[in-house]
């Protein structure tokens, strides 16, 4: 069982040091990318969306490597989306 937790542990303590290496240069370049908004984000929200980032790095690398768009999927938006077609 000690060996079990220990296991865990490790393998949870190399999951977020994986997380942070990710989240400098995501932080820094790939947020923009997946996000107007983000581009142009104080440090003050870089430093909220950290813990975030570091718990969902796989997610959000997935994302940033198919170059996928952030977009707002709203009842209002898709009205508008058949209005103008």
């Amino acid at each position: 069982m000690e060996f079990a937790v220990q296991a865990g542990v490790t393998a949870l303590g190399a999951y977020l040091a994986a997380g942070v290496l990710f989240a400098v240069p995501f932080l820094l370049v790939g947020a923009g990318r997946l996000d107007a908004d983000a581009r142009e984000g104080t440090w003050g929200f870089r430093l909220l969306v950290l813990p975030g980032v570091v718990a969902l790095w796989p997610l959000l690398a997935r994302r940033w490597m198919r170059g996928d768009q952030a977009e707002e999927r709203s009842p209002h938006r898709s009205a508008a989306r058949r209005c103008a077609s």
